[in-house]
């Protein structure tokens, strides 16, 4: 019996249970083990609803990705604002694979352990498809990639410097891990002509552990982020809180406090989502209102743009950051 034998598609296999991808890495599917315990969610209000788009634009990036086999946060992170930003010509690329080392209370992006795999082709196929695409702002993301002596730092930069060779017009920003604080490698990735940098810290300093991953802390990220800015400040730095995990006002502001300190340029608040039953519980659902208010918290302490809303995610409209309007809200 060949390895082949053991591959179980990802498709065929339910959330939470292991299985092995097409590169025979062992993972869970969405990140999280099934659990036995069956959590009541909370009815979804009014507010919670989206708009799906398309058209020809959603329908050229969606050929492109699944051409050029790349990973999207779009589809692995069920991005709600998936078909808003493909229909406008705008993609967050996963490098690196779609099995990522930790284990995320909130994350439905699979987990295990790729033990040194990369793609070799990704930087060229990715600076291709940027190109084919024709945009003009990408967001290059990627897993947690802890097998890796640099946290792939290295192999990110190169997939930058290749989308700028291939498209010198367009802006790239650089969603990445926290590379375990190692701050060599978050230079490593400022250095590779980025214009934008940003590291999440996804939840105020209280709610960091259990929602996220014990090898990451909020402390970590701030660090990263300030060192970002401090190394190379003609790079923008960019973070991102999901609300709705049982965090106090009076803890929002202390996290803008903490951000701003470590001269954060760009915030983003969204509404959480619980991915799968397996997941972190939302304690409550934000209203618009509440929102609005947090937006105008920051923008009063100083952040150059505060994106806040329901559906907004650390990508959403990103392409509009560098025309300095608040992305057009």
């Amino acid at each position: 019996m060949s390895e082949n034998d053991n591959i179980i598609p990802a498709t065929q296999v339910s959330s939470g249970e292991k299985f092995v991808n097409a590169r025979g890495i062992k993972a869970i599917k969405d990140g999280i083990k099934a659990s036995s315990s069956d959590t009541e969610r909370l009815a979804k209000p009014d507010w919670l609803r989206i708009k799906v788009k398309g058209g020809q634009t959603y329908d050229k990036v969606t050929a492109i990705v699944h051409e050029h086999k790349l990973a999207t946060v779009c589809e692995e992170a069920k991005c709600p604002n998936m078909s808003e930003c493909w229909s406008s010509g705008t993609a967050t690329i996963m490098l690196m694979g779609d099995v990522c080392t930790r284990a995320c209370q909130f994350c439905s992006v699979n987990t295990g352990n790729p033990r040194g795999w990369l793609d070799p082709e990704e930087p060229a196929n990715t600076a291709r498809s940027v190109q084919l695409m024709g945009l003009k702002y990408i967001v290059l993301t990627s897993v947690n990639r802890d097998d890796l002596p640099d946290g792939g730092a290295g192999h990110y930069a190169d997939c930058v410097r290749q989308v700028k060779t291939a498209n010198p017009e367009t802006a790239v920003e650089a969603l990445t891990p926290d590379f375990l604080g190692v701050l060599a490698d978050v230079e490593t990735v400022v250095d590779s002509g980025i214009e934008v940098f940003a590291q999440n810290v996804e939840t105020v300093r209280r709610l960091t552990h259990p929602v996220r991953d014990p090898r990451a802390s909020y402390e970590q990220t701030i660090e990263v982020l300030a060192h970002a800015k401090a190394y190379r400040p003609d790079v923008l730095t960019k973070t991102s809180l999901m609300l709705g995990l049982g965090e106090t006002e009076a803890e929002i502001l202390e996290c803008m406090d903490d951000l701003r300190a470590a001269k954060v340029d760009i915030l983003t608040f969204g509404q959480y989502l619980q991915p799968t039953s397996n997941h972190y519980p939302i304690a409550r659902y934000v209203t618009p209102e509440e929102f609005e208010q947090y937006r105008q918290w920051g923008l009063e302490k100083g952040f150059m743009e505060v994106v806040s809303g329901v559906f907004v995610r650390s990508s959403y409209r990103a392409e509009q950051v560098l025309a300095k309007n608040n992305v057009g809200l």
